[in-house]
């Protein structure tokens, strides 16, 4: 979402980044999301990144943290009602009116509530108190709980201590919950804190799902491996990568260094390692989800 806003000419400067467009763009965060659905995702994210309290009031708008929270999630429902209309309208003109069935492959759309880093996800060092995290971490798992979302995605996770403070807020709430960690090149967690502890620490919190999000694509398959070596049976994998670098002055740097064709081979191997949910972080487009949904649904 954040940059595939940038790439469409919105302002997603900091603090707030993708935020911004929640007050300046919000057709353009609604049409994002109808645009991964045309290209094949099942499950939309809510541009929630930075509606963290934290984030907020850098800008010094901490107490619109509630608002802002409901109207990403109120965009991505929207999306999904628009997209289930256009579809069911595309099957009668060729069908005639005949039961329709709301998403390919009869899998249910899902908005899963974003839960970021209350600071910089590529800086571990800032991780604030445990007190500080489960406070606000509490507070945006709720709002996302009462806005509505169908599960609770707590991503891009760099230390062991957030990650379990947000995974906490999360299982509190009672929603479905998956937890995404981002690893360093030796895939260890930014911190420097082993992958398979990560895991284990937020086992307790009966997660649907571990992934791992936002690291180069050639890095994917042998996180997953590592990944599979200490998940449970029961809990699924999977992975996100991103399409691009980091920039100090300018954030992120998008390129097409990886094209939706080589990012959808790269995700046959995923799901041959193991991964049952794939999709795009940064830098990535709708033309991925689309070559990945293709890719995948051949074989």
């Amino acid at each position: 979402m954040g940059t595939e806003l940038t790439r469409r000419g919105v302002d997603t400067t900091l603090p707030l980044w993708s935020a911004i467009a929640l007050d300046t763009a919000p057709d353009v965060v609604a049409q994002i999301h109808r645009d991964y659905l045309d290209a094949g995702a099942r499950v939309i994210t809510t541009n929630t990144f930075r509606t963290n309290v934290r984030a907020l009031a850098k800008a010094g708008i901490a107490h619109r943290a509630r608002e802002l929270t409901f109207r990403a999630v109120a965009l991505a429902r929207r999306a999904v009602a628009e997209w289930r209309q256009r579809q069911k309208d595309t099957e009668i003109g060729i069908r005639g009116d005949t039961p329709f069935v709301s998403s390919s492959h009869g899998l249910p759309v899902q908005v899963a509530g974003s839960i970021a880093p209350v600071e910089d996800c590529y800086s571990p060092e800032l991780v604030p108190s445990d007190a500080e995290l489960a406070e606000e971490h509490a507070v945006l798992a709720r709002n996302l709980a009462d806005a509505g979302v169908d599960l609770i995605l707590v991503e891009t996770q760099n230390t062991v201590r957030e990650a379990v403070a947000a995974a906490r807020a999360a299982h509190t709430t009672g929603k479905p919950l998956w937890v995404s960690f981002t690893l360093d090149d030796e895939n260890r967690l930014l911190s420097g804190e082993l992958l398979p502890d990560a895991v284990r620490a937020v086992l307790p919190f009966e997660p649907r799902a571990i992934l791992i999000n936002c690291i180069p694509v050639k890095q994917v398959a042998s996180a997953l491996k590592l990944l599979r070596s200490v998940a449970l049976s029961h809990v699924a994998l999977g992975a996100y990568g991103n399409v691009g670098h980091v920039d100090e002055v300018i954030g992120w740097t998008l390129t097409n260094a990886v094209s939706p064709e080589a990012y959808a081979e790269a995700a046959r191997e995923w799901r041959a390692v193991g991964a049952t949910i794939i999709g795009g972080c940064c830098g990535t487009m709708p033309e991925h989800i689309r070559a990945v949904t293709a890719q995948l649904a051949e074989r």
